[in-house]
């Protein structure tokens, strides 16, 4: 089905403006909540150091590439120089790598226990002419071409408005679908006095590549303010949004400021069957979180070093990623042991959203990520005293994680229990008489 957009295609977005160790995994890594678990899920990376930012803008259109349009707010005039064609693959691996994971664990045989230190640490791990009359015509629009350029397969020009009427007149002569309500969110960064950012698919350059999935667009420029705008997004919203943002910066976590940043719910233990149906159960997980908090939280899923993770989802990324990605300020360095990674997830609307997003940078490196837990049962014979009490222990275990899940997702105990293989308690110990071992 053919979409018609203007606004971005992910979001509208314009640019304002080490930790201590983890004790290591022991688990296994099975499965991960990444952006393809979500519909209409826009991504975009932000690598900031001081005033300078490198915007990552990743297309999710659907369509004839002959009518996409993206429009951004920009605070400054960007030159040619400052936008680049990226490479979805880079919005592809730190989603990898960011994703909310599902780990398992293999309980060991009861009747065979393990070392205690052994066996507290493992719990502890589990725990982006013609001319002339045109330029008249644009004028008396209250519209200025700043800039104009091409960058790969796309046609890009720099706009400044007067008004928002003139801006929404400009773009309809010219050739621009605009959605419902553009007008009234296009007011407020006119008044701000924003530039826009326009880009179109130049559709002979587009050829060449065979029409493949747009590329991400990329920004550089400088300027103190630090946020996203998610307001010129809506228009095309008939319903909530899903926006993943990876922020890399070299001190720490990233907050937003205007609206709470909550983590989400993380470190559960969870039935087995959730290995096979983790891709309808994080999606519930994160609904049944955001209309908890009001459906107006911004939620961190990953914080962590680039330079390592524990447990793995993917293999961190590589110094010449990171670049690609838009971080500038590592310089020579082989490692990158200065830039953290900060996965924001938010679900915006609007009502619940009135304010674009604005960021700050933190101190805090404290490592965090979503992360669900399975514990496989033992399933062999324990024909010990301890065996018989593992086995009670495990189906109070396997019970609590029912009711876990249940809380996390909001789905009813009854639907989840049913789908647990729940371990046989032991059978009850029938005493022999005195005298049988008397005569044995």
């Amino acid at each position: 089905m053919k979409r018609e957009w203007i606004g971005a295609l992910v979001v509208a977005l314009a640019i304002w403006a080490i930790a201590a160790p983890a004790e290591a995994f022991c688990g296994f890594y099975v499965a991960k909540a990444d952006s393809q678990l979500f519909n209409r899920a826009s991504q975009v990376i932000i690598a900031r150091e001081g005033p300078r930012t490198v915007l990552t803008m990743a297309n999710d259109y659907q369509g004839d590439v002959k009518d996409f349009a993206l429009v951004v707010p920009v605070p400054v005039v960007l030159q040619k120089e400052q936008v680049n064609v990226g490479d979805r693959r880079i919005v592809e691996r730190l989603d990898a790598f960011s994703a909310p994971r599902l780990v398992e664990y293999f309980d060991e045989d009861p009747c065979r226990p393990v070392y205690p230190a052994s066996r507290e640490l493992r719990m502890r791990a589990a725990a982006p002419s013609a001319a002339v009359n045109e330029a008249a015509r644009d004028n008396a629009l209250g519209v200025t071409i700043e800039a104009k350029f091409a960058v790969g397969e796309y046609d890009i020009l720099i706009l400044g408005a007067r008004e928002s009427d003139g801006l929404v007149t400009w773009l309809t002569q010219n050739g621009y679908k605009l959605p419902r309500g553009a007008r009234e969110l296009l007011q407020p960064y006119i008044r701000d006095r924003q530039k826009f950012f326009v880009a179109r698919v130049n559709l002979k350059e587009a050829a060449k590549n065979g029409f493949t999935p747009l590329r991400p667009l990329q920004i550089a420029l400088e300027s103190p303010r630090f946020g996203l705008p998610i307001r010129l997004g809506m228009a095309n919203a008939q319903q909530e949004q899903d926006l993943l943002v990876y922020l890399l910066t070299p001190k720490g976590r990233v907050e937003t400021t205007n609206y709470r940043t909550v983590e989400i719910p993380t470190d559960r233990e969870v039935p087995e069957f959730v290995q096979t149906e983790f891709a309808k159960v994080y999606p519930a997980l994160f609904e049944r979180a955001h209309r908890q908090n009001g459906r107006n939280a911004v939620f961190v899923e990953y914080a962590w070093d680039a330079g390592n993770c524990d447990p793995c989802a993917a293999a961190p990324p590589t110094p010449e990623e990171l670049r690609q990605a838009g971080v500038f300020w590592l310089g020579g360095r082989r490692r990158p042991a200065t830039v953290f990674v900060t996965r924001l997830h938010v679900r915006y609307g609007r009502d619940r959203f009135p304010e674009d997003l604005q960021f700050k940078e933190t101190p805090n490196q404290t490592l965090f990520q979503g992360r669900y837990i399975i514990r496989h049962p033992f399933r062999g014979e324990t024909a010990c005293a301890t065996g018989r009490e593992y086995r009670q222990q495990t189906r109070a275990r396997q019970e609590k994680e029912v009711q876990t899940l249940a809380q996390l997702t909001g789905w009813p105990v009854d639907s989840i229990r049913p789908k647990v293989d729940f371990l046989e308690a032991a059978k009850p110990t029938v005493a022999e008489p005195f005298w049988r071992k008397l005569w044995r």
